[in-house]
């Protein structure tokens, strides 16, 4: 039972990346983090022109990342082809500031930063009447 586990999970995500491919787009890599003040993302993009192979958009609490990968290698022997669309949308947090949204590209890292709110007391305090 013990090695099945594990087996599934691969299994499911080769499907998953199967499934995403023939869609036309592949996964983008992700991680993410959350501090008091901001959300981070960070994707892995090697290889791509940020000023035009790449778009990032949110819309109603949903960032979208899109990029476009094709690049030529050339050797003596032979040219190699890598190219294909790069898609993954992220659900924000209910405290982002979607109109203060910044993206930075460094070194093959798209590191997107999301202000978040301080979250407004909910609640109110109740004066206490005394008689006089």
């Amino acid at each position: 039972m013990r090695a099945l586990v594990p087996r599934m999970f691969a299994d499911a995500e080769e499907w998953i990346e199967t499934e995403l491919a023939s869609l036309g787009t592949q996964p983008i890599r992700l991680e993410d983090f959350r501090e008091t003040d901001k959300y981070t993302l960070r994707a892995e993009l090697p290889g791509i022109d940020p000023e035009h192979d790449v778009k990032v958009n949110v819309d109603h609490g949903v960032l979208t990342l899109e990029a476009e990968r094709s690049s030529e290698k050339h050797d003596r022997q032979r040219t190699e082809f890598r190219y294909g669309a790069l898609r993954r949308s992220v659900r924000l947090p209910s405290a982002a500031e979607e109109d203060k949204i910044s993206a930075r590209y460094d070194k093959g890292i798209l590191e997107i930063t999301i202000p978040l709110r301080q979250p407004e007391p909910t609640g109110r305090a109740i004066p206490i009447e005394q008689p006089s």
